[in-house]
This record gives C-alpha cells, structure tokens and sequence, in this order.
C-alpha cells in the first residue's frame, strides 16, 4: 500500500505520552563477558519487576536489553491494571475450568495489590488511581455474551455490577463492571524500580542484544550479538517474543497483533473510568492527569496481526473518528502504537520454556493486558528462581496444551502463516522507484525482484530486502508507524531494514539499486 499518513490534526510521529513525560536513566552496553545468579532478557514491566524482586532478596541480576529500558510494549502501553481483560471469563470457565479460571483471576488481581503496595512502600509518584472498568456492549448480540460474563464473574467471586447504562454518552445494551481497578504512569512507576535495583547492585545493559543460549556449559550461557557471553544460573526470557526457543516452537503458538492509541485533549469531560467494549472492533477509554494539571484522554483499538492491517493510518482515523462522536476532540496531542503476542488458549506462558530446561524460563502473550500479566509474571518468576511455592505455576505453565481451543487454534494459526508466504512469494510487485512519492514506503520491483522502497522527506532512498530474515515470509509497508511488519509472526523492522520487533534476530538485506 502506497497511501500515507494523512496531515492534519495528527501528530508527524507516532510518540507515546509515557516517554515524553518521563525521563529514564540511560545504560551503557555490555563490554565484557560476566557472570550472575540471573540474567534478564528484556527491560519491559516483566523483566523489570522480576529484577527488583530478586535485588530485594540479594541475588544478582543483570538485565539485557536491546534497545532501551521501557522502550518496547510496556513504554506503549495504555497502563490499565486490572483483571477485566475482556470477554474471557465466561469462555475460561467453559476451557479450563472454573478452578483455573479463578486462579486467572487471582493472579492478576494480586497483580494489581502488588502494584499498589510497592507505591505505597516506595512512596512512588505514578498518578495511580482507583477505577472501575467497564466492559460495555452496543449489539444485542454482544448484550448477551455480557450478561454472561457477569454471571462468570458472580461465580467466580469477583467485585461487580451490572448496568444498562454508562458514564459516557455511549448508547450501550448493557455493562459489566470490575469494581476498584487502577490506572497509573506505567514509566514513573518502573523507574523507581530501576533505581532499587541499581541501588541493590543489579546490572543493567542498553543496547545488548541477547542472540541465542549456549546450553553446553555447566550453566546457561547467554551470547549477545557482539559475542559477549553471560552465564547465570538462571537465564530469563521477558523479551516479549522469546529471543531464545529452545525446541518450545513458540512461533508455531503465538500470534503477533497491532492495536492503536490516540492521546486527545476532548471538548467534553471525560467523567473518569476505565472502559472497554466488548463489540468488534473494539475501543479503550482512560485518561491520565498531565503535567499542567488537564486530562489527556486514551482512545485505543483498531486491532488487526501484525502486517496484515494494510493502511495502517486508517486505524488511527477509526479512533479519531469514534473520540469525535463520543466526548469531541479538541487536539490529537498524540499518537502511537503497540505491538502483543497472544497464545493459543489466551493464558500467557510463564514458566521453564521447556519441560526439560528448568533453568531457563520464559514469559510472554499478555494479549494486550500486560501491566497486571507482565507483574503477575514476574512475581511467578522470581518464585521459581527462588523455589517458593506459586499456586499459578501449572495455570501458566508454557508447557500446557488443552485439547479445546488449542488444538484448533494452532491449525487456524499455523495455516494462516502459510497463507501468508505463499501470498507473498507468488505476489508480483507493480510499482517501481520512481512511482514512490517522497515519505512514502512500498513494495516494488528493482531488477525483476521485489524490494520495499520507502523515500524519506528529502527523496533519499532506502531499499531492503523483502524477506523476513526470521523463516522467510514476506514483509508489508507499515503506513502509520513507516515500519516494513511480518504477516506471519510479527517481525518488525525499521525503514533501513534494522529488527524493531523479533523473533527476527537479523535485518533485512539491503538492495543494491544497481
């Protein structure tokens, strides 16, 4: 697709609000070979939750981390803390089991307790605030799956009501509520935790990117790209796609999807709440308090997988478009996007990434709801590695697999990838260098071979090599965020060909224009 980002109310660049509000602390890369108790791969809310739990209790960690801390998902975040996470509980009881749904449940609310108390000890100040979330239906259809999301959550236990109505001017069938949720600043937050843990001696490295594990040591050996070595007791994987698979064949089990954020100063007052709807496609309201005291609103949704949202711009109008009619938007003061894995059967996989490496552990596929999974995570973790008891251990156990939905769902994803590559193999480019407009990306042909083209402001050229340097899909133009995305599982990479988003561990080639 050669449509661009449309000019306007939309900021140039996508940028989310997080990171302009915060300053972080900045690390230098790994130089030399070292050796931990526990090394981390990944600077997101997981790995840095996970770190600050073993600092507190004299282990030392060292945590990996490709790019920046707070850099990848968690710095994308729209940071609601909560267990409401869709319409799941209803279908978990049916899956898993009314026992392991509540355990679901459980461990997210601890989640969120847990949050809340390392505010209160640390005396953090992270705009944390208590909200209800709504989880509202427009359809008649949707009405009915909320009614029964209700009874689950009556079932289960869980603090809620039921309306037929909403604080917002939304015309709804129904709402289901999780009463006493949260919301925060989830970069104010996770760097008080990075100054505990350096203040407790724990490592961390910038622009280290961990490549593969050496298994032949005595201990896991972690090797990065500039072929320094770190062994541990325990290596962790919290780099969102696993970097390391180890035989768990986790590209066959997880699917990578893009959802959209637009940050809004709205004409009318957003009456405070966390809301989400149930229909398809669906939306996400909050707010946070800004620095000169006005309320920036989240509006979010639009998701699709990765590389197969064509343009991609046209998400980020869909929200415009809904914010206008439901609070009117005075100024789009900001935009981005996020990247999350979703598994099979909707519960992440936390744990040993296979039944038969103990010592090396994973966490991934928080579908979206990453603040309460990735610290719930994390509390799972650092048990493990510290041989406490954790009830939730077989609940998120990566080596699980229910018969139904699992099995289905691997087929319908696993054909799906196929259909990607054929798709793009056999896909034949039309256009060429000269048709690209500057600031405009495509797939065309050079020298009889397709390449992604994209022309900065200036009109210089950057041509790369289609092909997925992951299992060899073909890569689509990212209108929105000027990104070539993988259809099959989720690669992203910069415009130069650079790795944003793994499980690629490669950039893709360049294109000689001659």
């Amino acid at each position: 697709m050669t449509e661009e980002f449309p000019q306007g109310k939309m900021p140039y660049e996508p940028e989310p609000y997080w990171k302009e509000s915060t300053q972080l602390p900045t690390f230098s890369p790994l130089s030399i070979d070292t050796e931990v108790d526990v090394a981390i791969v990944g600077g997101g809310i997981t790995g840095i939750t996970t770190a600050y739990l073993l600092t507190k209790q004299g282990m030392k960690v060292a945590i990996l981390e490709a790019s920046q801390i707070l850099n990848g998902t968690t710095g994308h975040t729209t940071a609601k803390i909560t267990a409401q996470h869709g319409l799941i509980y209803d279908e978990f009881i049916q899956h898993i089991g009314e026992e392991k749904t509540k355990q679901y449940y459980e461990a997210n609310n601890d989640a969120l307790n847990f949050v809340r108390q390392t505010v209160k000890d640390l005396a953090i100040e992270c705009d944390l605030s208590e909200e209800d979330a709504y989880m509202y239906a427009i359809s008649d259809d949707y009405a009915q799956k909320i009614m029964k999301e209700y009874e689950a959550y009556q079932k289960l236990g869980i603090h809620s009501d039921f309306s037929e109505d909403i604080p917002l001017p939304i015309d709804v069938k129904g709402a289901v509520i999780m009463k006493s949720q949260a919301q925060f600043h989830p970069l104010s937050y996770l760097k008080a935790l990075v100054n505990e843990i350096t203040n407790a001696g724990g490592e961390i490295y910038e622009q280290t990117t961990a490549i593969d594990i050496d298994e032949t040591t005595p201990k896991p050996m972690i090797i990065t790209r500039e072929g320094r070595r770190v062994a541990c007791k325990y290596a962790i994987a919290c780099s969102h796609f696993p970097f390391f698979d180890g035989k768990g064949f986790y590209f066959t089990r997880l699917h990578a999807e893009r959802s959209y954020i637009l940050g809004v100063k709205t004409k009318q007052e957003f009456p405070g709440g966390m809301f989400y709807s149930a229909d398809s496609p669906t939306r996400s309201l909050r707010y946070t308090p800004m620095m000169n005291g006005e309320k920036l609103v989240l509006i979010s949704g639009d998701g699709h997988k990765t590389g197969q949202g064509t343009s991609t711009h046209k998400h980020y109008k869909a929200l415009e478009e809904f914010g206008e009619g439901v609070l009117g938007i005075e100024e789009i003061k900001y935009r981005w996007s996020a990247q999350d894995l979703y598994t099979l059967d909707k519960v992440p996989y936390v744990g040993p990434i296979t039944s038969k490496k103990p010592n090396i552990l994973v966490a991934t596929g928080y579908r979206k709801w990453g603040m309460s999974n990735g610290t719930a995570a994390a509390k799972l973790l650092s048990d493990f590695v510290l041989e406490k008891e954790n009830s939730y251990q077989e609940l998120y156990s990566p080596s699980r697999f229910y018969a139904d939905p699992s099995i289905k769902k691997f087929l319908m994803q696993n054909l799906d990838v196929a259909g990607h590559l054929i798709e793009g193999k056999i896909d034949i480019a039309d256009k060429r260098i000269e048709d690209i407009a500057n600031d405009e990306g495509s797939v065309v042909v050079v020298n009889g071979k397709r390449a992604g083209c994209y022309k900065d402001k200036e009109g210089n050229i950057n041509l790369v090599d289609t092909t997925c340097t992951h299992m060899g899909c073909e890569v689509e133009w990212n209108s929105g965020d000027r990104s070539w995305d993988c259809p099959c599982h989720g690669s992203r990479f910069s415009v130069s060909g650079d790795v944003l988003e793994g499980p690629a561990k490669k950039p893709l080639k360049k294109v000689d224009l001659h």
